[in-house]
This record gives structure tokens, C-alpha cells and sequence, in this order.
């Protein structure tokens, strides 16, 4: 496994790791491809359904040739303080930094001094550009098409998705979130596809509907994008063992089979999240594997979520009723992750006599709602195409 980019870089070069390479975290790395790619199909999709005359751009007055306003110096000064008081910080503490980016980034500890230098550069920046501008600038009517936001549509996703992801995967284990409440919280394995899909939605679709977006005609477009970072994202979770594994699968690999004996079973050496029994003659910080050979379930997910997102792009121009390939989508990620939760490590619960896991009770709520939408939004625009032909 690789834990950070110093072990892939060993994997192909045989250069040691455990370097300067180590505070890049695999895990996070396929996270920021996982947004890109998912940004990129995004655009092409709203351009596509621009083009088809679905979408029509807003028109927005903004000023040109305006100095910053005080609020955009005080901002800048924030954003400052926040990198000099991180940043200084993690370079004091490179080891603790490379061994766990995301702890120490997300940690209340930092440099006051750095913060203090990175809000007199940030803050002094902006306000120097705010006295060397004497004009006032002029408003000017602009036409922005859904398409061009997309960066905006992807960081919302983003933090919204993130944080939704990390609330319900500490959730799921609650006597774990108990006993550690800050690791718990801050630390930077973990995350749950249901909650950064529901907390995602949320947050894109108060955006889309601040600015004026058709709803239904985005999510459709977001269908796509949307399997195909959460396949990008568990390439991550594979690489770098970060816990997202299978129950052990007692099985060996039979005769027939032909592909790497990886897929079938495995045991993750030099896993994130240091779990397991030690690798003898590892000298490494990373020298755990799983006592156990287990379901590379994230694997298979990317897997399924190839096959799905191939089911998608298939369907994108050929059903043409506005909200119903999002609901498909809905309803495939539940059959999904309802059926890999059968072979995956998770905290099961009671529920009224049935002993399943979160994600398990989410996707059977999430298959009606994703069948009731199909129906609900083929009938309505079956309705709607009905009435315009009369």
C-alpha cells in the first residue's frame, strides 16, 4: 500500500520513503482528482444542455475597475492568518505533518507569529491595491452561464460533501467517537459516500437556487460527474488502506481464476491507519498489515461505480424528462452500496430487529426515494410533453 507519496515513488524508483514526498497523502491526492474529474464531466455535461437550449444564462451587474472594498482586505487578511498560522506550524512539526497532514491542519494548534506575518502580507497586499486605485469603477451587466460556475458548484460540493462525508462516518461508530471525540473528529481517514451525498446536495442545491439555475437539468448533469469522482476517490481508499476494507474472505483463490490474486483477497501492508499485525524486517513508519487476507471492497466499488457511470452516460441523451437520470443514479448507488456493505468492515445497529449498518439502512431508504423519483419525474414530464403537443 501506499500511505503517502513517498511509498508510490519507492514502488516505481526504489527511492526510500518516509522523505520529504510523505506530506502528500495518497488518500487526499485521489480525493483533489476525484473533484477534478467530477468538475470537468460537469462542465461538458452544462455545456451540452446549453447548447440543447436547456439552460440560459443570468444576467448579474457587477462593478469593473473598482478598488477593494474593505470587506475583500479584511477577508484577505483572514486567508493570511489562516496560512501563516498553519503553515509555520507544520513546518515546525514536519514529522507530525507528514505522519498525518490532515490532524494537524485540522488541529485548534498553530503559530501566532506566522499567523500574525501571513495577515500583514494577505491584508497589507489588498489594502495597498485599495489606495493605489483612486476610481470608482463602473457597474457592468454580464451574462454567466451555468457552466462557468462550476468551480464555484464543485468547492461547495466540496466542503458541504466533505463534511458531510466525516459527521456521518464518525457517527457510524459511536462508542469510537466516544472514547476519542477530537481523533475522532480530526482525523483524516474516514469518510462516508451517504453523508457527502446528502450534505452535497444540500449545500449545491441552495446555491443553484440562489443563483437561478434549473435544478433538475444540474443534478441530471451532476449524475455523472458524481459516480464518476466517488470511483476516482475509493482508486484513493485502495492505494492507501485507509480502513475502507472487507471482512476477511475465508476463500482461496481458486484455479480459475485469472486475474491478480490482489482482487480477490488481500491484506493490505503498510495501511494509513497503521492497523494490524507488524511486517517482519520493516524498519518504515508504516509497517502494519492485516493479520487476515480481506474483500478489497474499495476496489470493487470503483468498479461498480465505472459500470454505473457507463450506465448513465448511456442514458444521458436518451431519457428526456428533466430529474429522472439524477433518481436513477439515486437508485443504482443504493443497490450499490447496499450489496457491497454485505462483504465490508462497518458498526452494525439494531433496526426494529435488523442488524444492519448505516450505510445499509440509508441506500434501502435511498432505493424508494430513487424509485418514487423515476416515477415522479417520468410521469410529470410525460405530462408536461402531453400538454405542449395538445
Amino acid at each position: 500500500m501506499y500511505p503517502n507519496l513517498s511509498y508510490l515513488v519507492h514502488a516505481l524508483t526504489g527511492w526510500g520513503p518516509d522523505n520529504f514526498l510523505s506530506v502528500i497523502q495518497t488518500f487526499g491526492l485521489f480525493l483533489a482528482f476525484a473533484f477534478l474529474v467530477s468538475a470537468w464531466l460537469l462542465s461538458k455535461e452544462l455545456k451540452r444542455k446549453g447548447n440543447e437550449g436547456l439552460f440560459k444564462p443570468v444576467k448579474e451587474t457587477t462593478m469593473v475597475g473598482a478598488p477593494p472594498s474593505w470587506t475583500d482586505v479584511t477577508w484577505n487578511a483572514v486567508f493570511g492568518f489562516a496560512i501563516g498560522f498553519k503553515g509555520i506550524y507544520a513546518w515546525q512539526h514536519a514529522a507530525a505533518f507528514q505522519d498525518d497532514p490532515a490532524s494537524v491542519i485540522l488541529s485548534a494548534q498553530g503559530s501566532m507569529l506566522g499567523g500574525l506575518i501571513g495577515l500583514l502580507i494577505f491584508g497589507g497586499w489588498k489594502y495597498w491595491l485599495r489606495i493605489q486605485n483612486k476610481g470608482k469603477g463602473e457597474e457592468k451587466t454580464v451574462a454567466i452561464w451555468p457552466h462557468e460556475r462550476v468551480w464555484d458548484i464543485a468547492m461547495i460540493a466540496g466542503i458541504s460533501g466533505v463534511g458531510g462525508s466525516k459527521l456521518f462516518s464518525i457517527l457510524e461508530d459511536p462508542a469510537a467517537l466516544a472514547a476519542d471525540p477530537m481523533g475522532q473528529i480530526f482525523s483524516g481517514s474516514g469518510l462516508n459516500i451517504f453523508g457527502g451525498l446528502i450534505m452535497g446536495f444540500i449545500g449545491v442545491y441552495s446555491y443553484i437556487r440562489w443563483k437561478k439555475i434549473p435544478g433538475l437539468h444540474l443534478i441530471d448533469s451532476a449524475a455523472p460527474a458524481l459516480i464518476v469522482g466517488y470511483a476516482v476517490g475509493r482508486i484513493g481508499c485502495q492505494l492507501s488502506g485507509d480502513g475502507d476494507w472487507g471482512i476477511p474472505n475465508p476463500h482461496p483463490v481458486p484455479d480459475w481464476w485469472f486475474l491478480p490474486d490482489w482482487i480477490w483477497s488481500f491484506n493490505f501492508p503498510h495501511n494509513v491507519i497503521h492497523q494490524g499485525v507488524p511486517i517482519d524486517g520493516c524498519t518504515w513508519k508504516f509497517c502494519e498489515q492485516l493479520p487476515e487476507m480481506v474483500y478489497p471492497t474499495a476496489f470493487y466499488e470503483t468498479l461498480l461505480g465505472l459500470v454505473i457511470l457507463g450506465i448513465l452516460w448511456f442514458l444521458r441523451t436518451r431519457i428526456k424528462f428533466a430529474g429522472v437520470l439524477f433518481f436513477v443514479y439515486v437508485l443504482l448507488i443504493a443497490i450499490e452500496r447496499f450489496f457491497i456493505e454485505k462483504i465490508r468492515v462497518n458498526q452494525k445497529f439494531d433496526v426494529l430487529g435488523w442488524q444492519a449498518t448505516q450505510a445499509e439502512v440509508i441506500a434501502v431508504i435511498l432505493f424508494f426515494v430513487g424509485i418514487a423519483g423515476i416515477i415522479f419525474f417520468w410521469r410529470r414530464g410525460k405530462k408536461h410533453a402531453n400538454m405542449t403537443q395538445a
